[in-house]
């Protein structure tokens, strides 16, 4: 089974619970993405606030994140 991102919610402090294709809940906290250069400009909360979801979480400056890296570090809710 292929795993997706069905939806997402901003909880504030770049912390998203996300609720996957297998029914499954996570609490992620992306702060530790924010040091590398693809994520750097999300440092901005109100350009963090500005994701989508189309399959995985995406921004509009191009940065993504793999389902799978969502799931494996998050926490179950």
């Amino acid at each position: 089974m292929i795993l997706l991102v069905e939806s997402a919610e901003y909880m504030g402090n770049y912390t998203l619970i996300c609720t996957f294709s297998n029914g499954e809940r996570r609490k992620v906290d992306l702060t530790p993405l924010l040091k590398y250069p693809a994520f750097e400009e999300l440092k901005d909360e109100s350009e963090f606030e500005r994701y989508g979801v189309d399959g995985t979480v995406f921004w509009a400056n191009g940065a993504d994140i793999a389902p799978e890296y969502l799931f494996e570090n998050g926490t179950p809710c």
